[in-house]
């Protein structure tokens, strides 16, 4: 109901600034704070500049701001933000499928239930990539390396230990056959220092979000050898797992929360903002760019679509060992 008294509103205003004239079009919300849980150059932090970047090219917002706020496992943001709900109330924090898996594994307390769900955004593939000098060429090439010394073949992730980026990497090892508890995972704290570390040769490979490889690989520093998704994506011409005998695809949604008691008319402004995004040809170019899909549900669909996430990714996190 509110969701449509809010539309309507918005509606109205529009029909009374078109009876009054041709004038400059108004932002819907005049600034938004995005909190990031970890470091420059990972996921969250590309999604949440993206979103920004296209929320106020397109004039929905007036001005975006940003901070990257590590720890935890992405667990000090998410303190922070219930700890000072009642200041937090123009900051949306970015997150993704590491808060329900970091909560099934108890690395921090909360869980989405504690924060206000505003909106799922996009999807973005998981890839596996090597430094550019790597003598590692294609799945097959890693995997026999791996055959030949498990715990030298090192892989790294921007994440905690049983998070995303360690799931990812089990799960590609178990669908080509091999001991997904085996796997030598490195843990770093957000996608740049894992990738510094891939660069620097300290990990053989990195698990990692596919937008995070694309730049990447677009300046000749990674090579990627396998993406997650069913079919080569538009973004960069990289071979996926499946056609290289590896059956598994995965996607990681990404998605934005509040500080919790959000009052009604904040989280509408939110939500309606994002929705009207989708639409415009600046959200367009920062997909397009980052090769994500778009993923959108708020309100009561995004809560269902979390939950459903949390009974998949608890059985499949049961099934490889990890809870």
């Amino acid at each position: 109901m509110t969701f449509e008294l809010g539309r309507r509103a918005l509606l109205t205003a529009a029909a009374a600034f078109a009876l009054a004239g041709p004038v400059a079009a108004e932002p819907v919300v005049d600034s938004i704070h995005f909190l990031i849980p970890g470091g420059a150059g990972g996921g969250w932090d590309g999604t949440a500049r993206g979103t920004g970047e296209a929320l106020t090219n397109a004039g929905l917002v007036g001005n975006a701001s940003y901070e990257n706020m590590s720890g935890g496992g992405g667990g000090k943001a998410i303190g922070y933000l219930i700890e000072n709900a009642d200041s937090q109330h123009g900051t949306l924090m970015v997150n993704s499928t590491p808060i329900v898996i970091r909560s099934l594994t108890g690395v921090f307390p909360h869980n989405f239930r504690d924060l206000t769900l505003v909106s799922g955004t996009i999807g973005d593939y998981a890839a596996i990539v090597v430094g550019k000098d790597s003598s590692l060429n294609t799945m097959d090439d890693l995997m026999a390396a791996f055959d030949a010394d498990p715990s030298g073949t090192a892989i790294g992730g921007g994440s905690v230990p049983g998070g995303m980026d360690h799931l990812v990497a089990a799960m590609v090892m178990e669908a080509a056959g091999k001991d997904a508890l085996a796997v030598n995972y490195i843990p770093y704290d957000a996608g740049g220092k894992a990738m510094a570390a891939l660069l620097s040769g300290e990990i053989k490979a990195l698990s990692t979000g596919f937008s995070e490889a694309v730049a990447l690989a677009e300046a000749g520093e990674v090579k990627i050898l396998g993406v997650t998704s069913d079919e080569r994506v538009a973004a960069y011409d990289a071979p996926t797992m499946k056609e290289q005998g590896i059956d598994t695809s995965f996607v990681n949604w990404r998605g934005f929360f509040a500080a919790p008691g959000l009052p009604e008319d904040k989280l509408v402004a939110y939500q309606e903002v994002i929705a009207k995004m989708y639409d415009t040809p600046e959200w367009e170019a920062v997909r397009a760019r980052n090769g994500w899909v778009n993923i959108h549900n708020s309100g009561d669909d995004f809560q269902n679509f979390l939950e459903g996430q949390e009974q998949t990714m608890g059985d499949l996190m049961k099934k490889l060992g990890f809870l």
